[in-house]
């Protein structure tokens, strides 16, 4: 699956947050955005371990951007809030072993999904939070 929930949730929480003057907190996010606050901390924590935003605690605490949004790529959110890069298929990476049918080497179709797979990563490399921002 291309985009999971993780990764809808990072976005619109990056939205929030591009436009906030102030840290928001966890508990702000979830309720805005009307979803689990575990949940959305475990991938506001991920975001900020990969550099795109600060935590701060405190009664005023929460999260704020770090990065310039024209620098945070759409790929670099998804890889954050899913441990690992998007893909079309399983056996887009085209790792050892990501064959469902481990068909690997005899796969007509493999060269099809690995070219669709780096079109999509490099549309994603490309696109930025600035660029989502400006569609509103």
């Amino acid at each position: 699956m291309l985009m999971t929930r993780a990764s809808e949730y990072a976005l619109l929480s990056l939205v929030i947050l591009a436009n906030a003057t102030d840290p928001v907190d966890t508990e702000t996010l979830a309720h805005d955005l009307s979803i689990s606050k575990s949940f959305l901390a475990k991938i506001l924590q991920s975001l900020a371990r990969q550099g795109i935003l600060k935590s701060y605690k405190g009664v005023k605490g929460g999260f704020v951007l770090i990065q310039d949004k024209k620098e945070i790529t759409i790929l670099s959110i998804m890889r954050a809030a899913e441990g690992k890069g998007p893909s079309v298929f399983d056996c887009s990476s085209g790792l050892a072993g990501s064959c469902p049918s481990e068909q690997t080497g005899t796969c007509h179709i493999w060269p099809f999904i690995h070219n669709l797979q780096g079109k999509i990563d490099t549309f994603l490399q490309d696109l930025t939070l600035a660029d989502i921002l400006e569609q509103k």
